[in-house]
């Protein structure tokens, strides 16, 4: 759907989130399901979640109600170790800095998967049996790229930490040997 003023911009759907726990969306007047939510999700399109009587923003809160669904379901992408590592960020010194490096990280592989989708467009059936089972240096290639690029966000982090330290340290009169 594109915006009446712009012609360009997509417009964000809101949905809002009724006190019997139903989500009602207001672009077409129904009454929706997480699942569906789920699909705009899929799809990228832009919306926002808001609570019916007092207008907060609920977005993240229904995210992470489908993503419990998901990980509930029979295949879940994370294991109870990094359930419990995620866990034992928050409140740390590297709570500020992980989500940027989880959401890079993310992002990164996204762009892998895209680059491997596009390549794979052009493979026959037989061709994807044989990329599959023999190692493929393009697979390498994305691969590496995305090692390196979580490298260097890693690095970048632990340096602007190392900077945190200094100014923190230096206000109380504290320099590092």
């Amino acid at each position: 759907m594109q915006s009446k003023k712009s012609g360009s911009k997509p417009v964000q759907r809101v949905i809002k989130k009724y006190p019997n726990r139903r989500l009602y969306d207001t672009d077409t007047s129904t009454y929706i399901t997480l699942a569906e939510v789920k699909k705009l999700v899929m799809q990228s399109a832009p919306f926002v979640v808001r609570d019916a009587k007092t207008g907060d923003d609920l977005t993240r809160s229904i995210l992470l109600q489908i993503i419990l669904e998901e990980e509930a379901g029979g295949a879940p992408m994370f294991t109870e170790p990094v359930l419990a590592s995620i866990i034992r960020f928050y409140g740390q010194a590297m709570q500020g800095y992980m989500g940027p490096y989880l959401e890079k990280n993310i992002q990164a592989m996204t762009e892998v998967q895209a680059q491997l989708a596009e390549k794979a467009e052009e493979l026959t059936p037989e061709m994807w049996a044989r990329f599959m089972t023999v190692q493929s240096p393009m697979l390498h290639g994305l691969m590496g790229n995305y090692v390196e690029q979580s490298k260097s966000m890693f690095v970048q982090m632990q340096e602007q930490m190392q900077k945190n330290t200094e100014q923190v340290l230096g206000a109380f009169g504290i320099k590092r040997p």
